[in-house]
């Protein structure tokens, strides 16, 4: 007997394409060997005995080639020689001979041999992924142990339960049976082009799903992935079909499943490595994982072709949050994860709420990748799509843009100091656009810094900062400060230089906004800021206007939309009534952040801000500022007074110096805890539940649901 066949062997010749091989085979040698005959004999004397023999001369080749093919299997089985390319061809391992095939001459033979050429350059997928099927091992069946699954991953066995209670009470005696039919699937695909396809139904898919429980068989994996390959590219041209799909719950059935059992078959046979810092590393690169890659790297792409063309939400998030799961095997290949991660930041810029969500979480499994250079990607990529995404802003828009801000701050933080290069780069440019303005000093450069992007930018800058340097995180890390502190600095600087840019009252919205960013940063980072110098001013020029407030039907003016006033809303009353309001609340906001209201110096802190508005209301008494607006000034002026007395009587029986550093900080921290008590914290208090209320009867007026008087 000869040399037992490999099992790859055996499938290939079970498969039905070996009948063609051979075929091809047989017909390039003879091809081959009458050419050989020819050039060797074309000499004067012997040239019209070849012309007269020519058909002798095909027989005689022939019965040689015959020869040939009955000696060389005995050859191989006297043991000599290991079984060659042209012997596996020549298929005399098989039961059954292939010699007798018929041979054709002349056109014929080489339009045949060029059509199986082109065959065999053109084998799917699911021919190249035959070794896949190698990896399981034919005696051993690894039973699933359901206990186990349900503690690891509930939710996946959750969804078993709801969907495919069937899967969790399996037979474990009728392998036999599913092993049988699935060869008899697969010689049904063999055999696809001249017969009608196979209809995939519910049945094959719960005996696939079977196998990938109960076996984690990669058998069963391959064939899934092959199906879904087909789900994707559904009603395309030129595409080899292994299934027909005609119903959408076999559709339905085919895509979840092939999403939801992958990631956990992929991370049974080769799992990868979770860092501590919550990072991961790629599978190391054993023979098996060399073999999945290609695999999974068409199932990849696959998916990312499929997520581009999906219009259900609940489907598309299923897509996202399971294809995450595989992001640890295709980082190797990076066209596959500029793919990925371009497909993940349109739908994080434009889809709805919850794909947004998915989305992101899929670009923040992304960006704890071990490789910085993928990380650097994801960083740019992200600022940018946000960047591009808040060139307008409006009031149906405004929420999503403060979704991707917060959601954007986190992959930020992940690593300070690869995110340091890329926010030292975008802070630079915010700052040449303002040194072009204060330059130039013409209309097209003061739009390069008043715009929303430049706007949102800043906000955007000051949350990362505001995260990263946060007191709390700060204690937590033993007092070591993140890399990113380095840039509130120039952050602060360019904000406030931007508010200085255009100082006059039709760019008041746009100095609310810087203002505002520089409040939150301030909240966290414990960072003195000194903001009333701009405030002071707002309030001022909206209590004593230079001529009388036109009155007017308009609604008020939503400043958290708005960077410049309309021409509709200069100069009357309406405006400066809103104006007046957010700047006075901005003020008291500032000055009950515990940096400013627990230190020591802050009575003498608001005394120019006393200062100036007392002289302020005075000026309004005998000018044209409205009742209201200078009640809202006399309220906060007292509260301003009530809480410098009140840190004025904790100091009272202070015995340090001024200049000993480590008592004052110890006397300010002691005083943080008691700041909710302070007048001025509690007039805020007030304020914030005014607006909430406020703004909540506003969303409601613009959703069309009806309010009460008692609201």
């Amino acid at each position: 007997m000869g040399k037992k066949a490999a099992k790859s062997t055996r499938k290939f010749a079970a498969s039905g394409q070996l009948k063609k091989t051979i075929q091809a085979r047989h017909k390039h040698q003879q091809i081959r060997k009458r050419n050989q005959n020819r050039r060797g004999n074309k000499d004067g004397k012997h040239k019209q005995r070849v012309e007269k023999d020519d058909s002798d001369g095909t027989e005689e080749e022939e019965e040689e080639e015959e020869v040939e093919v009955k000696e060389k299997p005995r050859k191989r089985e006297k043991g000599s020689k290991p079984m060659t390319v042209d012997d596996f061809l020549k298929g005399d391992f098989m039961e059954e001979s292939d010699d007798d095939a018929e041979i054709e001459d002349g056109d014929e033979e080489d339009e045949g041999l060029d059509a199986d050429i082109e065959e065999d350059e053109s084998v799917a997928d699911d021919d190249s992924f035959a070794s896949i099927d190698d990896l399981d091992d034919e005696g051993e069946a690894h039973m699933l142990e359901l206990a186990k699954l349900a503690e690891k991953d509930p939710e996946f066995y959750k969804y078993l339960q709801e969907n495919d209670r069937e899967l969790l009470e399996f037979d474990a005696t009728k392998d036999e049976e599913m092993d049988v039919s699935d060869e008899e699937d697969e010689e049904g695909f063999d055999e696809e082009q001249e017969a009608v396809l196979p209809k995939l139904t519910l049945q094959i898919i719960k005996k696939w799903q079977k196998a990938l429980l109960e076996q984690q068989s990669l058998r069963a994996l391959r064939k899934l992935l092959i199906a879904f390959r087909l789900a994707a590219h559904l009603n395309e041209e030129d595409q080899k079909l292994a299934w027909s799909i005609d119903n959408s719950a076999v559709y339905n059935k085919l895509v979840t499943t092939s999403l939801r059992y992958t990631p956990i078959v992929l991370e049974h046979h080769v799992p990868y490595k979770k860092l501590p810092n919550g990072k991961f590393r790629p599978p190391t690169q054993t023979t098996k994982f060399k073999t999945l890659q290609k695999l999974i790297l068409s199932y990849f792409l696959n998916i990312i072709h499929m997520v581009s063309q999906m219009t259900d939400n609940e489907l598309l998030c299923l897509a996202l949050s399971e294809s995450s799961k595989l992001i640890p095997y295709i980082t190797s290949g990076r066209k596959a994860v500029k793919l990925y991660l371009k497909s993940c930041l349109e739908l994080w810029s434009s889809a709805e709420d919850d794909v947004r969500l998915a989305a992101f979480v899929a670009i923040r499994k992304l960006a704890s990748s071990s490789e910085e250079s993928i990380l650097d990607h994801v960083l740019r990529g992200t600022y940018l799509t946000l960047f591009r995404s808040s060139k307008s802003t409006t009031v149906y828009t405004l929420p999503s843009i403060n979704l991707m801000k917060n959601s954007a701050s986190d992959v930020f933080c992940i690593d300070h100091a690869m995110s340091y290069q890329q926010a030292f780069g975008f802070i630079r440019q915010l700052a040449i656009h303002l040194r072009n303005g204060m330059k130039l000093r013409t209309k097209e450069a003061y739009k390069e810094v008043y715009n929303w992007q430049f706007a949102h930018s800043i906000d955007f800058w000051c949350i990362v900062l505001a995260k990263a340097c946060d007191v709390r995180l700060l204690a937590q890390n033993g007092g070591k400060e993140s890399e990113l502190k380095a840039l509130v600095y120039p952050l602060v600087q360019v904000s406030l230089g931007s508010i200085r840019l255009v100082p006059n009252s039709r760019s008041h919205p746009f100095h609310l906004h810087i203002i505002r960013s520089l409040l939150h940063l301030i909240k966290h980072t414990h960072i003195y800021i000194p903001i009333s110098p701009y405030l002071v001013p707002i309030i001022t020029s909206s209590l004593t206007p230079s001529s009388r407030p036109k009155s007017s039907t308009l609604r008020p003016l939503d400043l958290e939309v708005h960077i410049r006033v309309p021409q509709q809303y200069i100069k009357t009353r309406i405006y400066l009534e809103g104006m007046m309001e957010e700047s006075s609340y901005l003020l008291a906001e500032w000055l009950s952040c515990e940096v400013v209201q627990a230190s020591i110096a802050f009575p003498e802190i608001v005394i120019p801000i006393v200062v100036s508005l007392r002289r302020t209301l005075k000026e309004a008494k005998s000018g044209h500022g409205s009742i209201k607006d200078q009640g809202i000034v006399k309220t906060l002026l007292e509260r301003i007074e009530e809480s410098a007395q009140w840190v004025e009587e904790r100091r009272k029986n202070v015995s340090f110096a001024p200049g000993n550093m480590n008592n004052v900080s110890e006397w300010e921290q002691d005083l943080k805890s008691k700041v909710a008590d302070a007048p001025l914290s509690k007039y805020l208090k007030v304020q914030r539940k005014v607006r909430e209320k406020r703004q909540k009867l506003v969303e409601k007026a613009r959703k069309g649901e009806k309010t009460t008087l008692e609201e």
